[in-house]
């Protein structure tokens, strides 16, 4: 997107420009999202935590957070190839906070009763 003109009420179109030939394109639009890729930079977790063909980590079951790893969790644009929104992603974020919260309290608990 390479601006706006004016004052602006709302998204009547966007201006975009080919990054290998320079040419640019008007296209009619109520809306736009900016995002700055759809690859997910996770080289850091390779050997560490399961990653799929793509490069997503990977939860251990659909709808939670856990990783393959035992007490790491997992949440955004990382794991999430289908919506890659930063609603969805606060989403997961919080889901990934209250299922640590709730291991934590578990890993407490089996200390406690050990003693």
């Amino acid at each position: 997107v390479l601006g706006g003109e004016g004052a602006m009420d709302g998204v009547e179109a966007v201006r975009i420009r080919n990054v290998k030939s320079d040419a640019t394109t008007d296209i009619a639009a109520e809306g736009c999202f900016v995002a700055i890729g759809h690859t997910p930079s996770t080289e850091v977790f390779q050997g560490q935590l399961e990653l799929d063909d793509e490069g997503y980590l990977v939860a251990a079951s659909p709808g939670t957070a856990r990783s393959s790893v035992e007490g790491v969790f997992v949440a955004g644009d990382c794991v999430d190839k289908i919506y890659r929104q930063a609603v969805t992603a606060a989403g997961m974020g919080c889901m990934a906070a209250l299922e640590a919260e709730k291991y934590l309290a578990e890993q407490e608990d089996a200390a406690q009763a050990a003693e």
